[in-house]
């Protein structure tokens, strides 16, 4: 009897996704492999691959048609980073497309994702992912994500920014459903995360309009890139 009682608590402690869920990588060890290959001079560094994949928001556009990849996250991020590390030699490849959710960029994951050997590969496909639903999307990311970890390629999800036709507010929004679900992938997995969405959130809080941080509806300004580019840092600073 005791025994066959042990073990129906461990299969009941085993089934429990409570005790399943792990951690979003620290902040301060997760990259510290790539922070250790930035601060190394010639000839014994090596290149670094920053691979941003997603749509619109990391691709650049601003008010659309127009694309201020300067002013993006991507490259203001790069910013960021080399002037810590004045020895590195980093490449920003955006394979993010406009318009596109996580279903289209899995297709083309490997072809034109891993192609290009990722040190460190982030995903931002949320605000696309709406018409999609929670659970497709969440297989879309899931096969992302795995083929990424086959490859021992650190990951960075990205929850949503904002978009002024929902009420970031509203738990029960679209977007903060996606973010959720954005947020328990990176605990299960045990790889980075930047909580944009909750970002975006605080500063309304705080009483800033959320116009002020977009430049249209569902499109940041300079000023929430800087936002995003500032929590994706603190993987990257010393």
């Amino acid at each position: 009897m005791k025994q066959s009682f042990l073990i129906i608590i461990t299969l009941s402690f085993l089934s429990n996704p409570f005790f399943l869920i792990g951690q979003i990588a620290n902040k301060e060890s997760y990259l510290e492999s790539i922070r250790i290959e930035l601060q190394k001079k010639w000839p014994q560094n090596q290149t670094i691959n920053l691979v941003f994949h997603g749509h619109s928001v990391p691709a650049g556009y601003f008010k659309t048609p127009t694309v201020n990849t300067l002013a993006a996250y991507p490259y203001q991020l790069l910013k960021r980073i080399k002037t810590d590390y004045p020895y590195a030699v980093i490449n920003v490849i955006n394979t993010s497309i406009g318009g596109e959710n996580s279903k289209n960029g899995s297709l083309r994951f490997e072809s034109e994702v891993l192609k290009h050997d990722p040190d460190v590969l982030f995903i931002d496909y949320a605000l696309n992912d709406r018409d999609l639903g929670i659970e497709n999307a969440e297989r879309y990311w899931r096969e992302m994500i795995q083929k990424a970890i086959d490859k021992d390629i650190k990951i960075i999800l990205l929850t949503p920014s904002a978009d002024q036709r929902e009420d970031i507010l509203n738990s029960e929004s679209k977007l903060n459903k996606h973010a959720n679900m954005i947020r328990e992938l990176a605990k299960e997995y045990q790889i980075g995360l930047i909580d944009s969405y909750d970002i975006f959130k605080s500063q309304v809080k705080k009483g800033l309009q959320i116009s002020k941080l977009m430049s249209q509806v569902n499109h940041p300004n300079e000023q929430g890139h800087l936002l995003i580019t500032s929590a994706l840092y603190d993987y990257f600073k010393e």
